[in-house]
């Protein structure tokens, strides 16, 4: 179905019945096993710092099975791991990884457009260079904070050219390896690639990255197959979603995903207004309302579900306000749901 065209009311019953189908997916045992199966063969963590951006959906994109790669989300993958939520956050998740033995591969990404600079990234005004170098400012970061040996964090800049959803590796050497520019027949050739771009990776990290590479081959000859995506290339979002836990959303181009991490909130969620208000005059979605969904994932009942529910309430209460007061047209049109995720059946319960 085409959901962009449908109604609010539609487009909301969608997502929501969305959510519930990834869950009873994620809890099934053939989903279960297949994640198992996918950690046991590949077992290096896939962490992704990437932009609120609703085109840029990486797993989808590299054909990983839901549940493998953790995204962190921002206005134009603007992060500093000074940010205090942030930076436990992502250590959290590191050591994590570290107490079962397992290294970790950390994707710093930006976006660009190949066939128009204006479908680029917002957050930066559309200025790819200054993007790559403020990735390069948070790999600096993330090695003064994890190490510069790089054998248990390695991080790796990633841009995404979201025209043809193709990868574009930056090697440690400046050399870049653009997938899009690859063939199938240069699939068997992806390891020898790899180790000539990231000399310095462990060699288990070299082969769970391949997988990713192999999977958005596979992903950008699909997309080759099928009738132009026009509409889908462009900003079409309709929804704004502030907090954590939409990976649900594997259908890419839905929301703007803001992540509880910078201290200035207010930023991200006006320029996420701005495109959806922008999105609505252009005709790229119905103007009959945008959906404002707050989430936040707990692990435990009790106390920390408890915690979710409240910081959920928050960041909804907080995003609400940002709209109303700078937008005050299109907030007449905002519906509000405010929900917890529980992290081991990605339910999605609205409170």
């Amino acid at each position: 179905m085409e959901i962009h065209t449908k109604s609010i009311e539609q487009r909301m019953d969608w997502l929501f019945a969305l959510a519930r189908t990834h869950s009873e997916q994620f809890t099934s045992p053939e989903s279960w096993l297949s994640r198992r199966r996918y950690l046991a063969e590949h077992p290096t963590a896939v962490l992704v710092l990437k932009c609120m951006d609703g085109r840029i959906n990486i797993p989808v994109a590299t054909d990983t099975p839901p549940g493998i790669i953790q995204p962190f989300r921002n206005l134009g993958g603007m992060f500093n791991l000074g940010w205090p939520h942030l930076g436990e956050t992502l250590a959290r998740a590191v050591e994590q990884v570290v107490a079962s033995g397992r290294r970790a591969l950390l994707l710093i990404t930006y976006h660009f457009s190949k066939g128009d600079r204006h479908r680029g990234c917002a957050g930066f005004n559309y200025d790819t260079e200054a993007a790559i170098a403020h990735t390069r400012a948070i790999k600096a970061q993330v090695e003064h904070t994890f190490g510069v040996g790089h054998q248990t964090v390695y991080p790796l800049l990633c841009g995404f050219e979201t025209d043809a959803d193709a990868l574009v590796l930056h090697g440690e050497n400046g050399d870049t390896l653009s997938l899009a520019d690859l063939s199938s027949a240069d699939v068997e050739a992806l390891p020898q690639r790899i180790e000539e771009l990231f000399d310095d990776m462990p060699q288990q990290v070299r082969n769970d990255l391949v997988p990713l590479l192999r999977g958005n081959l596979a992903h950008i000859r699909k997309l080759h197959r099928e009738p132009p995506r026009t509409l889908d290339i462009q900003h079409r979002e309709w929804m704004i979603c502030v907090g954590r836990g939409f990976d649900f959303m594997h259908t890419p181009n839905m929301g703007l995903i803001i992540g509880p991490y910078s201290p200035d909130l207010a930023q991200p969620i006006y320029k996420a207004a701005s495109i959806i208000e922008a999105n609505m005059k252009h005709g790229r979605v119905p103007d009959d309302g945008f959906l404002l969904l707050a989430s936040s994932p707990f692990e435990e009942h009790g106390v920390d579900r408890a915690r979710a529910t409240l910081k959920a309430q928050f960041l909804g209460e907080f995003a609400a306000s940002v709209i109303e007061r700078q937008f005050p047209a299109l907030a007449t049109k905002m519906r509000r749901r405010t929900c917890v995720l529980d992290w081991h059946t990605r339910e999605l319960v609205q409170v």
